[in-house]
C-alpha cells in the first residue's frame, strides 16, 4: 500500500517509521537536533510549498532513512494508512 504525501510524492506504507505534528513534536530539543542532522546530511524532502504540518519519518530496506516534511496534517496522514481502520477490526 502506498501513502500520498503532496506535491506527487507517495511512499511505501510498510516504510513508515513514524508520522509525526510538526507543531508538537519540535518543541523538544532532540526532535529539532534530529531534523537539523538530517537536513545536513540530506536526507529531509520537502514536500510542501506551504507553512508545514508534519514530517515522516522513512526506512526503506537498505536502511536508508528519509524525512518527509508535508503540508498535510498528521492525522490525515495516518487516516491515509489505513492503520485505525485495522485496529477498529480487531
Amino acid at each position: 500500500m502506498y501513502l500520498h504525501l503532496g506535491q506527487d510524492t507517495v511512499i511505501k506504507v510498510d516504510e513508515i517509521v513514524g508520522i509525526f505534528d510538526m507543531e508538537t513534536s519540535t518543541i523538544s530539543k532532540y526532535t529539532r537536533s534530529y531534523l537539523a542532522d538530517a537536513q545536513k546530511a540530506g536526507k529531509v524532502v520537502n514536500v510542501s510549498l506551504e507553512m508545514p504540518k508534519s514530517f515522516v519519518l522513512c526506512c526503506n530496506k537498505e536502511s536508508n532513512v528519509t524525512v518527509y516534511i508535508t503540508q498535510i496534517s498528521s492525522a490525515t496522514l495516518l487516516k491515509r494508512t489505513g492503520y485505525i481502520d485495522e485496529i477498529a477490526n480487531v
